[in-house]
């Protein structure tokens, strides 16, 4: 159940990064920091669904870890736009609020995952 939660969450954000990419490019002009959100945003995901196929247990903590650096990642760059007066403060309320439940989302299913190991 928490991999296709994990799954669609983590899709639903790759398109709200794009879009918000798409924006700062076209709208905003700004294409150096845009670049550095849309690899590290859809990083996440691509982990994601690399751990649904992992070779075994540590193999999928491993791309979840992958996953949740990203995300940590992801939210660095979003941070960053919002202080240098790419996003308003509505638009970075928005996307941080998503970054933030999908890395509680990654956090919690790598506890778990370690936890299962151990016993």
């Amino acid at each position: 159940m928490k991999k296709s939660i994990v799954n669609e969450k983590s899709f639903q954000f790759a398109i709200r990064i794009v879009n918000l990419y798409k924006y700062l490019c076209e709208q905003r002009k700004e294409f150096v920091l845009s670049k550095q959100l849309l690899k590290s945003g859809n990083s996440i995901g691509a982990n994601i669904r690399e751990g649904d196929h992992a070779e075994s247990k540590l193999d999928f903590i491993h791309k979840f870890a992958i996953a949740q650096k990203e995300c940590n990642e992801t939210i660095y760059w979003i941070e960053l736009l919002n202080a240098s007066d790419y996003l308003s403060e509505t638009e970075f309320k928005s996307i941080y609020e998503d970054a933030s439940e999908l890395m509680k989302l990654i956090t919690s299913i790598l506890k778990t995952s370690k936890l299962t190991i151990h016993h």
